[in-house]
């Protein structure tokens, strides 16, 4: 068992490394200066552009998609430990690089199922960084967990699709560059086969009956950088028949398709947080001092720490392994470990983050240091893609299933 990166691997995390060092750390307090001047919190501030630019110049651009013709031609395992690293600034890096969900998942899906219209019309300048896209599934009227019980209607029309439902927590929607939905709705929602009910087409955000009703916070963020989490309402919106994304009645094995990638990347990126959590603990504990002495000399200080190393040593290998067997044996074969880094990950992230927190005291609420945000984005992970109770059940059912 080799547990060492490959030449190629290597040659693009010290690139990486070195990009975050030098452009995107320092970065941080720039971005949110510019954002205070903007006149709306949903434009992209001028440093996002330029370290886009240099991002690009140094070939640290689409690293997330392992179809070389569009993308880096990653495996999984390749991009693990550089999503890791993107993981460490996540409302930065993985945007000026191009990683960042929901265009991931979008640029996916067209690349598997799309057309060869929809990927030169959508794709194409989804994998420039020139416009953005948002994945419209999650509904606020019913447990959309439970994909089969959505309840937009998608109704063809002669030659047209009618979109008519209400989304929210719809990522990307706020952003002023989001040119096109990926919108998951029913096409037979009297179909024997409840999974065969779904579809999905591609809904150009300007179509009219397409209203983006309101911004929706978590935990009080607006997360202005991945464009935010919308409310939108599709009132009988007409797109070409020819939007359709793959066939009608194939969107629910489309979601799945698209969703076990964005699960193991989310948990790859949530070790980089746990990493800049343990890196600002140590710095904090040696630089404070209470009752006499540094919180680096104080027992339960080296207690969370050495607790937080240790989980992230056993969730990074796991991680790994999941992806290794995504590249080896597909997604449907990795389906057992992409269910436990889901589970396990963001729910450990949290416990160190909260620790992280406590030992910067009044610090570790505010706005001077990121664990806050880091906190509401890792516990956000607990619900999305689905809530950890929907995989813990599914993972119980595969267990007992050899016993019954």
């Amino acid at each position: 068992m080799d547990f060492a990166f490959d030449a190629r691997t290597e040659e693009l995390r010290a690139k990486l490394l070195a990009f975050m060092d030098e452009y995107v750390y320092p970065a941080e307090a720039v971005a949110e200066e510019q954002r205070a001047g903007l006149a709306s919190p949903w434009e992209t501030v001028p440093v996002v552009e330029e370290l886009k630019a240099e991002a690009r110049r140094q070939g640290l651009w689409n690293l997330f998609l392992p179809d070389s013709e569009y993308g880096a031609g990653l495996t999984n395992l390749q991009y693990a430990p550089l999503a890791e690293i993107m993981g460490r600034s996540p409302q930065l890096a993985p945007t000026v690089t191009n990683c960042a969900a929901p265009d991931t998942g979008n640029m996916e899906v067209l690349t598997q199922f799309g057309d060869e219209q929809q990927r030169k019309q959508w794709l194409e300048p989804l994998l420039a960084g020139e416009i953005r896209s948002a994945f419209a599934m999650t509904e606020p009227e019913v447990a959309s967990s439970d994909a089969t019980n959505i309840t937009t209607h998608i109704e063809r029309d002669g030659d047209e699709y009618v979109i008519t439902g209400r989304k929210w927590y719809i990522s990307g929607a706020m952003h002023p560059d989001c040119k096109i939905f990926i919108v998951m709705g029913k096409t037979d929602p009297d179909g024997d086969d409840i999974r065969r009910q779904q579809s999905m087409v591609l809904v150009p955000r300007d179509t009219p009956g397409v209203t983006i009703k309101r911004a929706m916070q978590v935990f009080g963020y607006e997360d202005h950088y991945h464009g935010g989490h919308a409310e939108v309402v599709f009132d009988h919106a007409r797109v070409p028949a020819s939007n359709l994304i793959g066939e009608e009645g194939g969107g629910f094995a489309i979601a799945q398709a698209r969703l076990g990638p964005g699960r193991i990347h989310h948990c790859m990126r949530l070790i980089g947080m746990a990493e800049r959590a343990i890196e600002l603990m140590c710095r904090r504990a040696v630089s404070r001092t209470a009752f006499g002495k540094a919180l680096a000399q104080q027992g339960v200080v080296h207690n969370w720490i050495a607790d937080a190393r240790v989980t992230v040593e056993q969730l990074r290998l796991l991680v790994l392994k999941t992806a290794w067997l995504m590249d080896t044996v597909g997604n449907r074969g990795a389906h057992t470990e992409i269910q436990s880094i889901k589970i396990a990950t963001p729910r450990a992230v949290v416990d160190i983050l909260d620790r992280a927190i406590q030992l910067h005291g009044a610090g570790g609420v505010s706005q001077d240091f990121p664990l806050a945000e880091l906190y509401a984005g890792a516990r956000t992970l607990m619900i999305a893609d689905g809530p950890d109770e929907v995989h813990q059940r599914s993972l119980a059912r595969r267990e007992l299933k050899q016993y019954l």
